[in-house]
């Protein structure tokens, strides 16, 4: 029963408020005291990084502090969109007036034509800014920001280019698709045309593109300039070149489904659920997948926290979308599964003096990069997945469904 996952859900932090030590509990009595260990993490956090300069986190250092970085890397928007998040989440008007500063610090960004990025950046600070208060000069900057995106699209290749750099002459990569939200969001609040277009076009091209016959995705393409025709596909941050890297995979899940939000093209859902359905099959049993899932040394591989939030929220959303109730209920199922495991040590940070929530990220495991440590991203799709269940638990309270065991081919 889905009632049966809720209940395991809230092995959180205890609902004695006094307490964190991890507790089976019910939902109603527990979901408060979650979201308040969570605060209390992000308000560490904002001490932490409340100097007269303004840095943005990015992954916690060997020394257990997190590491920063300037308003240009790709996850400066991050933790502006958490304190947003938060902000909602608690009522506490500190973590609003925090949100504020670190997302106006990002103003410059509307303008950064050196990166497809400016998706992820904006629109988890701005957007969230936006959508909590209705600031009209937040709404300016996003569009002003989507104009900026679509100067990186080139119509003979379909897609918005990814990175400049002289390795490739126009890659683009998996992770791209999360940058369309902010083309189509645009192109409903003011924007126009050509950015819903473009975005089309670009979600388009990867679903031809990107997915090998299983439904696995590669990380990066690169495109022939002069007519347009894929000239290479492998990865960066993978294991392989043939094989799937998980946050990749997740990122698909999230993409397209968001894309059928946007569109309700139901190509972009049935991608969704072929990404879904990988991506759960390929879980090992507690439910957090390998960096990739094919590793060379699975077992003994480091887990991706960040890739298992991602696919959580995706499969959330996902689940609202699905017509069929038997794959609405796996969706949320497995969802719902990714979370529990989310919240139980090792993973979870309760009790633990870092200020980084989730542990046992991995960053760029070939480049040796922010290997098992905090990320702010998954972090940020850690609390929006808490958000999303929070909006949706009660549609599926009382379903009937077999376990996730059941319904998956966990390895």
């Amino acid at each position: 029963m889905i009632r049966k996952y809720i209940v395991l859900f809230l092995f959180i932090a205890g609902c004695a408020p006094v307490k964190e030590s991890i507790e089976p509990s019910s939902l109603s009595e527990c979901i408060d005291p979650v979201v308040n260990v969570i605060s209390r993490k992000v308000s560490q956090t904002v001490r932490e990084m409340s100097g007269d300069s303004i840095s943005y986190p990015r992954s916690i250092s060997i020394a257990g502090k997190w590491r920063t970085v300037p308003i240009e890397d790709w996850t400066s928007g991050f933790f502006p969109g958490i304190l947003w998040n938060m902000s909602e989440l608690t009522g506490d008007t500190s973590l609003r007036s925090s949100a504020i500063r670190w997302t106006e610090g990002l103003t410059p960004n509307q303008y950064n034509v050196c990166t497809h990025d400016v998706g992820f950046m904006m629109n988890s600070s701005f957007g969230k800014g936006y959508q909590y208060t209705g600031n009209d000069s937040y709404k300016k900057i996003l569009l002003q920001t989507a104009r900026t995106l679509s100067k990186r699209y080139v119509p003979i290749i379909g897609c918005i280019k990814s990175w400049d750099n002289r390795v490739w002459p126009y890659p683009v990569i998996i992770d791209n698709m999360m940058n369309l939200e902010l083309l189509f969001w645009a192109s409903k609040n003011g924007g126009t045309q050509q950015m819903y277009d473009i975005a089309y076009s670009h979600a388009e091209k990867t679903m031809k593109n990107h997915f090998r016959s299983d439904w696995s995705t590669y990380h990066v393409l690169s495109y022939d300039t002069s007519d347009g025709h894929v000239i290479w596909k492998g990865t960066v941050q993978g294991f392989s070149d043939s094989s799937c890297w998980a946050r990749g995979q997740a990122w698909a899940i999230y993409g397209f489904t968001m894309s059928y939000r946007y569109t309700n093209d139901e190509r972009f859902l049935a991608t969704a659920q072929h990404a879904a359905d990988y991506f759960i099959n390929h879980l090992p049993a507690d439910m957090i997948p390998y960096w990739d899932f094919q590793a060379p040394n699975i077992p003994n591989e480091p887990r991706d926290v960040s890739a298992a939030a991602i696919a959580a929220s995706g499969l959330l959303e996902l689940s609202g979308f699905v017509k069929d109730d038997s794959l609405r209920t796996k969706y949320y199922s497995a969802a719902v599964s990714v979370l529990e495991a989310l919240i139980h040590k090792p993973y979870f940070s309760e009790g633990s003096s870092e200020s980084g929530i989730l542990q046992y990220g991995v960053g760029n495991k070939p480049a040796g990069r922010e290997v098992e440590t905090s990320l702010i991203y998954g972090d940020y799709y850690f609390i929006e997945a808490l958000m999303r269940f929070k909006n949706t638990r009660s549609i599926f309270e009382g379903i009937h469904t077999n376990t996730v065991s059941a319904t998956t081919n966990r390895k």
